[in-house]
């Protein structure tokens, strides 16, 4: 790919569906079908890798603005694992979510972060808010440290 090629991919991306932080259900859905569009894809340029982390970010910000997340006491890595737990699944059974048992066991063992892809994957996979599987920013052990 030449250098300018990735500016211009991106650059129509943009402009086919331009994002814009998302205020109505109606937008959010429609947010959502830009993502879903772009992941059943399957392989993707680096500009649309750019592009559906940017349509991340947008539907992560509005999933937590419209949702209480203090009523979900797991989230992230460790809600995964409850889930994999509660439905009696291994490594291998989320391998279409994480592509190699090798991401797989990084992201279950804390030493990887869940991507937007693996979000938006897994979101589908059980059901659940993309919000869910976000890392909650302050950890609620740092807090009690901190007093």
């Amino acid at each position: 790919m030449i250098a300018g090629s990735y500016d211009l991919q991106y650059q129509e991306l943009l402009f086919t569906y331009a994002p814009r932080t998302i205020h109505t259900e109606e937008e959010y859905e429609a947010l959502q079908e830009q993502v879903d569009a772009l992941i059943d894809q399957g392989e993707l340029s680096a500009a649309e890798q750019a592009y559906l982390d940017l349509l991340g970010v947008l539907i992560s910000d509005y999933e937590a603005r419209v949702e209480d997340a203090t009523t979900f006491e797991l989230r992230g890595i460790r809600l995964l694992q409850g889930l994999m737990e509660l439905h009696e699944l291994k490594q291998i059974d989320l391998i279409s979510i994480f592509k190699t048992r090798s991401i797989a066991s990084a992201v279950l063992s804390g030493k990887r972060q869940l991507t937007v892809e693996h979000i938006n994957k897994l979101a589908a996979f059980f059901h659940l808010p993309h919000m869910l599987f976000f890392e909650p920013l302050v950890d609620e052990a740092d807090l009690s440290n901190a007093s």
